[in-house]
């Protein structure tokens, strides 16, 4: 069985310096987007710079570098799904030597009544993915370590904020009425693609992961609506949020 396989006794077979070679730290933050608006907007209201990318055969993903409030941040577009999201974040800190990073982005909302207008800070992930399997012991769900962190932040910037637990999964055509309602009932707030195999990389590795979300999308009791996804007040969002976390990477708080 696949949750009975986990191997951390040997060595990888890759990894990512055999890839890219070793580099030199450039940065401490790294913030990740799933967005190309948030980089078309970046590239435009920022003073940043293309410093390396992470290669790809569908095409190489740029990380910039920019300085915020005095500070180095990296930022780059990720791959969407644990496994690319994930993937990606185990070479950005290969290139940059970063070891703490800040997501944010879209999900679906399973309460829509207590995520509506507020961010919503993940606590832990369901690990309805694959990836996490390989970086970690078995378990349903994985801490998101930070999130006190994260919440105190949006306190102290007054944003309106709801904590609670996410459903990762892979298959975004499979979230089937029952199976949300299940996940509803076990206490889930959210349903994402990326944060439990970002997570579990950052368990490995010793990396900091800072995360928030917005509802774009709500999973209904008995059908899907769709409240943002893909409009020009979603795009907005983004940057708002790229704005927060370039802050939350420079937060020392609580």
């Amino acid at each position: 069985m696949i949750h009975e396989t986990l191997d951390l006794t040997t060595e990888p077979l890759l990894t990512p310096e055999l890839f890219y070679g070793k580099h030199e730290k450039i940065c401490d933050v790294c913030v990740v987007t799933f967005s190309h608006k948030v980089i078309e907007w970046a590239l435009q209201h920022l003073d940043c710079e293309k410093v390396t990318e992470i290669g790809c055969c569908n095409g190489d993903r740029p990380i910039y570098l920019t300085e915020w409030k005095g500070k180095k941040i990296a930022f780059y577009m990720t791959l969407v799904s644990s496994p690319g999201a994930a993937t990606c974040l185990e070479e950005a800190n290969c290139l940059t030597g970063c070891r703490e990073f800040v997501v944010f982005g879209a999900c679906g909302t399973l309460k829509d009544e207590m995520t509506n207008g507020k961010m919503i800070v993940p606590t832990r992930a369901y690990r309805d993915e694959g990836l996490s399997y390989h970086y970690i012991a078995a378990a349903e769900y994985i801490e998101l370590k930070s999130w006190e962190k994260v919440a105190a932040f949006l306190g102290e910037q007054k944003v309106p904020y709801v904590t609670g637990a996410t459903w990762t999964t892979d298959a975004i055509y499979r979230e089937t009425a029952g199976k949300a309602e299940k996940m509803r009932n076990e206490g889930c707030i959210a349903v994402e693609m990326e944060l439990a195999g970002m997570q579990a990389v950052c368990d490995y590795h010793g990396f900091s992961l800072k995360a928030f979300l917005f509802a774009s999308d709500c999973l209904g009791s008995e059908e899907w609506h769709n409240e943002l996804l893909g409009s020009e007040q979603e795009w907005d969002t983004q940057v708002k949020c790229f704005l927060l976390a370039l802050d939350l990477g420079i937060f020392h708080g609580k």
